[in-house]
Protein backbone atom coordinates (compact mmCIF):
# COMPACT_ATOMS: atom_id res chain seq x y z
CA UNK A 1 0.00 0.00 0.00
CA UNK A 2 1.51 3.28 -0.90
CA UNK A 3 2.20 6.52 1.40
CA UNK A 4 -0.01 8.81 0.25
CA UNK A 5 1.31 12.41 -1.35
CA UNK A 6 0.68 15.58 1.01
CA UNK A 7 2.76 17.56 -0.83
CA UNK A 8 0.07 18.01 -3.88
CA UNK A 9 1.18 18.27 -7.36
CA UNK A 10 0.04 18.44 -10.54
CA UNK A 11 -2.70 15.89 -10.06
CA UNK A 12 -3.41 16.56 -6.33
CA UNK A 13 -6.66 17.87 -5.19
CA UNK A 14 -6.46 21.55 -3.44
CA UNK A 15 -7.32 21.14 -0.08
CA UNK A 16 -10.52 23.52 0.79
CA UNK A 17 -9.90 25.23 3.94
CA UNK A 18 -12.81 27.14 6.13
CA UNK A 19 -13.28 30.65 4.50
CA UNK A 20 -12.54 33.95 6.68
CA UNK A 21 -14.88 36.94 6.45
CA UNK A 22 -13.49 39.88 6.92
CA UNK A 23 -16.60 41.60 9.07
CA UNK A 24 -15.19 38.13 11.46
CA UNK A 25 -11.40 39.51 11.46
CA UNK A 26 -12.49 43.25 12.49
CA UNK A 27 -14.66 41.62 15.43
CA UNK A 28 -11.80 39.55 16.91
CA UNK A 29 -9.77 42.76 16.80
CA UNK A 30 -9.55 44.47 20.43
CA UNK A 31 -11.03 47.70 21.21
CA UNK A 32 -8.67 50.61 21.81
CA UNK A 33 -8.15 51.23 25.22
CA UNK A 34 -8.14 54.77 27.05
CA UNK A 35 -4.51 54.93 26.72
CA UNK A 36 -4.56 54.99 22.69
CA UNK A 37 -7.43 57.70 22.65
CA UNK A 38 -5.38 59.58 24.51
CA UNK A 39 -2.46 59.46 22.59
CA UNK A 40 -4.54 60.12 19.58
CA UNK A 41 -5.94 63.23 20.69
CA UNK A 42 -6.69 65.41 17.83
CA UNK A 43 -4.85 68.23 18.80
CA UNK A 44 -2.06 66.36 19.08
CA UNK A 45 -1.45 67.71 22.52
CA UNK A 46 0.53 65.50 25.17
CA UNK A 47 -1.49 64.09 28.13
CA UNK A 48 -0.36 66.22 31.13
CA UNK A 49 -2.75 64.49 33.59
CA UNK A 50 0.62 62.78 35.03
CA UNK A 51 3.29 64.43 37.38
CA UNK A 52 5.98 63.55 35.16
CA UNK A 53 4.37 64.47 31.59
CA UNK A 54 3.11 68.26 33.39
CA UNK A 55 6.95 68.94 35.39
CA UNK A 56 8.47 67.31 32.02
CA UNK A 57 6.44 70.38 30.13
CA UNK A 58 7.06 73.05 32.49
CA UNK A 59 10.69 72.39 32.21
CA UNK A 60 10.56 73.04 29.20
CA UNK A 61 9.00 76.71 29.06
CA UNK A 62 11.02 77.25 31.22
CA UNK A 63 14.24 76.75 29.76
CA UNK A 64 13.18 78.95 26.43
CA UNK A 65 11.80 81.72 28.38
CA UNK A 66 14.06 84.74 28.67
CA UNK A 67 13.21 86.74 31.50
CA UNK A 68 11.24 84.84 34.82
CA UNK A 69 7.67 83.66 33.68
CA UNK A 70 4.29 83.53 36.07
CA UNK A 71 2.17 80.92 37.29
CA UNK A 72 -0.55 82.48 35.88
CA UNK A 73 1.42 82.65 32.77
CA UNK A 74 2.46 79.21 32.98
CA UNK A 75 -1.17 77.85 33.50
CA UNK A 76 -2.41 79.84 30.62
CA UNK A 77 -0.04 78.05 28.04
CA UNK A 78 -0.63 74.59 29.53
CA UNK A 79 -4.15 75.09 30.40
CA UNK A 80 -3.76 74.25 34.11
CA UNK A 81 -4.39 75.80 37.08
CA UNK A 82 -2.19 77.76 38.93
CA UNK A 83 -2.52 76.02 42.24
CA UNK A 84 -1.37 72.95 40.28
CA UNK A 85 1.46 74.57 38.46
CA UNK A 86 2.88 76.24 41.59
CA UNK A 87 3.09 73.40 43.16
CA UNK A 88 4.80 71.59 40.38
CA UNK A 89 7.11 74.39 40.21
CA UNK A 90 7.82 74.10 44.25
CA UNK A 91 8.53 70.66 43.75
CA UNK A 92 10.95 70.82 40.85
CA UNK A 93 13.00 73.35 42.60
CA UNK A 94 13.17 71.53 45.53
CA UNK A 95 14.35 68.46 43.86
CA UNK A 96 17.22 70.20 41.71
CA UNK A 97 18.60 71.58 45.51
CA UNK A 98 18.34 67.88 46.91
CA UNK A 99 20.01 66.24 43.88
CA UNK A 100 22.71 68.75 43.90
CA UNK A 101 21.80 69.71 40.60
CA UNK A 102 23.99 72.39 38.68
CA UNK A 103 20.48 73.87 37.56
CA UNK A 104 19.03 76.21 40.13
CA UNK A 105 15.10 77.02 39.64
CA UNK A 106 14.37 80.37 41.23
CA UNK A 107 11.10 82.67 41.88
CA UNK A 108 12.38 86.09 41.09
CA UNK A 109 9.81 88.51 41.60
CA UNK A 110 6.84 87.85 40.62
CA UNK A 111 8.00 84.52 38.43
CA UNK A 112 9.91 81.56 37.84
CA UNK A 113 13.41 81.14 35.86
CA UNK A 114 15.98 78.83 35.60
CA UNK A 115 19.87 79.50 36.76
CA UNK A 116 23.19 78.22 37.36
CA UNK A 117 23.99 77.08 40.88
CA UNK A 118 25.87 79.47 42.61
CA UNK A 119 29.26 76.73 43.74
CA UNK A 120 29.54 75.93 40.15
CA UNK A 121 29.78 79.74 39.20
CA UNK A 122 33.85 79.54 38.62
CA UNK A 123 33.22 76.70 36.07
CA UNK A 124 30.76 79.02 34.11
CA UNK A 125 32.91 81.98 34.61
CA UNK A 126 36.01 80.11 33.11
CA UNK A 127 34.08 78.80 30.26
CA UNK A 128 32.88 82.40 29.00
CA UNK A 129 36.36 84.15 30.25
CA UNK A 130 38.02 81.49 27.98
CA UNK A 131 35.82 82.00 25.34
CA UNK A 132 36.65 85.87 25.09
CA UNK A 133 40.64 85.11 23.73
CA UNK A 134 38.58 83.11 20.35
CA UNK A 135 37.41 84.78 17.78
CA UNK A 136 33.82 85.40 17.61
CA UNK A 137 31.56 82.95 15.55
CA UNK A 138 29.48 83.94 12.13
CA UNK A 139 26.43 83.42 14.34
CA UNK A 140 27.79 85.82 16.92
CA UNK A 141 28.65 88.24 14.66
CA UNK A 142 24.95 88.47 12.61
CA UNK A 143 23.54 88.58 16.35
CA UNK A 144 25.77 91.18 17.05
CA UNK A 145 24.41 92.87 13.97
CA UNK A 146 21.21 92.51 14.60
CA UNK A 147 21.58 94.20 17.67
CA UNK A 148 23.88 96.84 16.47
CA UNK A 149 21.40 98.04 13.55
CA UNK A 150 17.81 97.43 16.02
CA UNK A 151 18.85 98.31 19.85
CA UNK A 152 16.99 98.23 21.79
CA UNK A 153 15.94 94.96 20.56
CA UNK A 154 14.56 91.28 22.43
CA UNK A 155 16.41 87.91 22.43
CA UNK A 156 12.97 86.82 20.97
CA UNK A 157 13.07 89.15 18.12
CA UNK A 158 16.41 88.64 17.07
CA UNK A 159 15.66 84.32 17.40
CA UNK A 160 12.94 85.21 14.94
CA UNK A 161 15.21 86.91 12.40
CA UNK A 162 17.73 84.50 12.43
CA UNK A 163 15.32 81.30 12.90
CA UNK A 164 17.52 79.74 15.73
CA UNK A 165 17.59 79.92 19.69
CA UNK A 166 20.50 82.62 20.38
CA UNK A 167 20.41 82.05 24.02
CA UNK A 168 23.89 81.29 23.99
CA UNK A 169 24.98 84.02 21.76
CA UNK A 170 23.59 85.98 23.91
CA UNK A 171 25.55 85.24 26.96
CA UNK A 172 28.76 85.12 25.36
CA UNK A 173 28.38 88.71 23.94
CA UNK A 174 27.29 90.05 27.45
CA UNK A 175 30.60 88.21 28.57
CA UNK A 176 32.55 89.94 26.66
CA UNK A 177 31.00 93.29 26.98
CA UNK A 178 30.27 94.23 23.83
CA UNK A 179 26.58 93.98 24.48
CA UNK A 180 24.53 94.66 27.20
CA UNK A 181 20.56 94.81 29.28
CA UNK A 182 18.99 97.62 29.04
CA UNK A 183 15.49 97.22 30.45
CA UNK A 184 12.34 94.88 29.41
CA UNK A 185 10.21 95.64 26.44
CA UNK A 186 6.70 97.20 27.52
CA UNK A 187 4.53 95.12 25.68
CA UNK A 188 6.33 91.52 25.97
CA UNK A 189 8.55 92.28 28.96
CA UNK A 190 11.50 89.99 26.94
CA UNK A 191 14.76 91.76 28.07
CA UNK A 192 16.25 94.83 25.78
CA UNK A 193 19.91 94.45 24.68
CA UNK A 194 22.39 96.91 23.43
CA UNK A 195 25.40 97.70 22.30
CA UNK A 196 28.37 98.75 24.98
CA UNK A 197 30.80 101.44 24.55
CA UNK A 198 33.70 98.61 24.40
CA UNK A 199 31.55 97.68 21.11
CA UNK A 200 31.99 100.95 19.36
CA UNK A 201 35.95 100.88 20.74
CA UNK A 202 36.54 97.47 18.91
CA UNK A 203 35.15 98.90 15.74
CA UNK A 204 37.01 101.77 15.82
CA UNK A 205 33.88 103.78 16.11
CA UNK A 206 32.97 106.96 17.70
CA UNK A 207 29.07 106.84 17.20
CA UNK A 208 26.53 103.85 16.64
CA UNK A 209 25.86 106.99 13.48
CA UNK A 210 29.12 105.97 11.90
CA UNK A 211 27.65 102.23 11.40
CA UNK A 212 27.93 101.22 7.48
CA UNK A 213 24.51 100.90 5.52
CA UNK A 214 23.26 97.27 6.86
CA UNK A 215 21.71 96.03 3.46
CA UNK A 216 25.14 94.66 2.16
CA UNK A 217 26.32 92.98 5.44
CA UNK A 218 23.22 91.22 6.48
CA UNK A 219 19.74 92.37 4.23
CA UNK A 220 17.80 89.92 6.30
CA UNK A 221 17.97 92.14 9.64
CA UNK A 222 15.80 94.43 7.96
CA UNK A 223 12.80 92.58 8.48
CA UNK A 224 12.77 92.61 11.88
CA UNK A 225 10.91 95.65 11.81
CA UNK A 226 8.24 93.10 10.34
CA UNK A 227 8.55 90.45 13.26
Amino acid sequence: MGRRDHRGGAGARPRRGRGVRVSDHLANEPEPGPEAEADGDAGGMPDLAGDAEFEGALESILLVVDSPISEEQLAGVLDQSVRRVTAALRRLAARYTEQGSGIDLRRIGDGWRFYTRDRFAPFVEKLLLDGQRAKLTRAALETLAVIAYRQPVTRARIAAVRGVNVDGVIRTLVARGLIAETGTDSDTGGILYRTTELFLERLGLSSLGDLPPIAPLLPEVDAIDDV
